[in-house]
C-alpha cells in the first residue's frame, strides 16, 4: 500500500486496484516517469458505460480502442517480434589444454523462428503494456511469456497489463450480462495466480484491474 500511495496519483487509486511483482511501481516512476505518467492519463481518461460492457468482445469492443485514443498518438505501438538462435560451436585451441578455445567456430547452426509470434498491445522505450478485458483466461499465459520474452531479450525493463477486477461482476449480474463475463474469462483473480507462480519469470509486472469506478453510473 505504500508504493501505491507513493507513486500512484490520488485521481486513479480509487478507479482501479493495482498488484505489484518486482517492484515494477518503483522502476516505472523511478526509470520510466515519463511514460508512467502517460499511463496513468490513459487509466485517468477511462470512461467505460453500460453500453460499452454490452458489446461484443474481441476487435469489436470499444474498450481496447479507448487505449489506442490515449496511447498510440503518444508514440506507443503494438509490436511483435521474431527471431532466430545462432549457435557457433568453438573447439579447443590446443588438444592438450582445457578450457582455451579457437577464435573461430567450427561450425555454426541456425534455428529458425527460435523467438516467433510475441505480441504486445502497446510499446514504448522500455515499457510493454497490455490490455486484456474479455478474453479467455489462458491469453494471460501468452502475455506473460511476451513480456518474459522481450525482458529476456533485453528489450523492455517493466510491464503492465489491465484487466477487469472482481467487483465489476456486481454490474455485470445487475444488467444481466454475467454468462458473458464468465469466471474462465481474464480478469484480476486469473492474473494474479499466474504471477504468483512468477509465469512471468523476471520480468516486473504491475497488474491494475478495472473498478466499478471506472463505469460511468457507478461512481
Amino acid at each position: 500500500m505504500a508504493f501505491i500511495d507513493k507513486y500512484i496519483n490520488d485521481d486513479i487509486k480509487e478507479k482501479f486496484e493495482f498488484l505489484d511483482y518486482g517492484h515494477a511501481l518503483e522502476i516505472l516512476h523511478e526509470s520510466f516517469y515519463d511514460e508512467w505518467c502517460e499511463i496513468q492519463k490513459a487509466l485517468k481518461d477511462l470512461k467505460l458505460t453500460v453500453n460499452d460492457i454490452t458489446k461484443a468482445g474481441g476487435n469489436e469492443s470499444p474498450i481496447p480502442k479507448k487505449f489506442d485514443d490515449v496511447l498510440y498518438p503518444l508514440g506507443w505501438r503494438e509490436i511483435r517480434i521474431s527471431g532466430d538462435l545462432i549457435v557457433k560451436k568453438y573447439p579447443r585451441q590446443v588438444a592438450q589444454r582445457r578450457g582455451r578455445f579457437a577464435k573461430e567456430p567450427f561450425e555454426i547452426d541456425t534455428i529458425k523462428g527460435y523467438i516467433d509470434g510475441h505480441n504486445i498491445d502497446f510499446l514504448k522505450n522500455r515499457v510493454a503494456f497490455d490490455l486484456e478485458w474479455n478474453s479467455k483466461d489462458q491469453t494471460f499465459d501468452r502475455d506473460l511469456l511476451a513480456m518474459r520474452t522481450y525482458f529476456d531479450c533485453g528489450l523492455i525493463d517493466v510491464g503492465v497489463i489491465v484487466t477487469r477486477s472482481e467487483e465489476l461482476n456486481d454490474i455485470f449480474k445487475e444488467i444481466g450480462i454475467m454468462a458473458k463475463y464468465g469466471a474462465s474469462t481474464t480478469w484480476l483473480g486469473k492474473l494474479q495466480y499466474r504471477l504468483d507462480s512468477r509465469r512471468n519469470g523476471g520480468c516486473p509486472i504491475l497488474a491494475v484491474g478495472i473498478r466499478k469506478r471506472c463505469v460511468e453510473g457507478y461512481e
